[in-house]
Parts: structure tokens; sequence; C-alpha cells
């Protein structure tokens, strides 16, 4: 049997300008976001928000906008700058030994950065892993201010999309066709991932 290589690539609808990323919402927190382009007042700034280009995965963490204050989901688009910026200065979210960092620097990284980076297994349509990786972004303290005052273009409400894609699903059709096209982000892997 051949071995299955998990490999990780950013994949993102994505064009010059922007990259497209998604999250999933309370009701409140959605309507404030769709209505001011950008989050509001019940959105927490103090706290870290994780973006994630890979609309599958997006599924499967909300469950298909089934989750309690998941229910609504938000395609962002976003600057590609703000996200370029993001990536330069992350650090893995978990300690891993061959990254080639002893475990104090990367201690000491974590604790300068407000950007963390986790890559865990893309989803297939029915949330079962594939072989390759998915990035998720969490940002706090100043890249969080950035990308809710400088970042974000577009604040698009797809719940209903997504629930009819679920409903498709479930019911057995192929919805491949009906997911957003995802392509390789030009991105180059910084040191560490």
């Amino acid at each position: 049997m051949d071995k299955i290589v998990n490999y990780k690539e950013i994949r993102a609808v994505y064009d010059d300008d922007i990259i497209r990323v998604y999250q999933a919402y309370s009701p409140v927190i959605a309507d404030e976001a769709v209505k001011k382009g950008t989050f509001g007042e019940h959105f927490r700034m103090g706290r870290m928000t994780w973006i994630k280009p890979s609309f599958l995965w997006m599924m499967f963490r909300c469950g298909w906008a089934t989750k309690k204050d998941q229910e609504r989901v938000l395609g962002i688009d976003i600057r590609r700058e703000g996200f370029d910026h993001a990536l330069q200065h992350s650090v893995l979210s978990t300690y891993k030994a061959d990254t080639g960092l002893s475990h104090e620097q990367w201690q000491e990284m974590v604790k300068n950065s407000d950007v963390r980076v986790q890559w865990d297994p893309e989803k297939d349509i029915y949330g079962n892993d594939l072989p390759y990786r998915s990035i998720q972004i969490g940002l706090r303290g100043n890249a969080v201010y950035e990308y809710v005052n400088s970042w974000i273009v577009n604040i698009k409400d797809i719940t209903d999309h997504v629930k009819q894609l679920d409903k498709m699903r479930q019911g057995g059709s192929d919805i491949s066709k009906l997911l957003p096209e995802e392509r390789v982000y030009p991105l180059e892997p910084l040191a560490g991932w």
C-alpha cells in the first residue's frame, strides 16, 4: 500500500487583490458584520479569532451552519497584503520538533506573535479526512485589530447557500460543481511550517 503524504498548501478563492476566508458566528454577530461591512460591538476584539480559507473545513467546523453560535456562515473577502502579512508573522499553534526550532525559541515566538497557524486534515463533503492539510489562521491583538479595521473588503452572509448545499449533500446529490473553486495560493512556505 502506498504511503499517503500529508502535504500543506493553502487553497482559496482569490484574485489579484483579495482572498476569501470563512467564519461562522451567532446571528447577532453576523447581522452586525453584514450591516457594517466589518465586525461590530458584539464581536470580541480581545480574543483569538480564527479565519479559514477552506470552505469545506469551515463546513466541518460549523456543522454546515448547525452548531450553536455558528449558525451563520460568512464569506469574508480580505486584502491579500493583510493575509500575506499575517502569514509572514505567524507561528505554529503547537510545537513541532521537526521545524528546526527549540521549544524555547518557539515559546518566545509565540509570546511575540499575534498570529497562529494550524494545519489540519482537509475534509471532504462528508467531513472525512483527505490526505492533505488545510490552514487555519488565528488572529489576536494587533492582528485582529488590523483584520477588522483594515483588511476586510466585503462580508457576505452565505448561510442560505450553505444550508441548500447541505440539504443536497444529505440527499445524495453531487455538490462538487457547486463548491467554491479554490486554487493553490501562491505563497512560499515559511520557516517553522
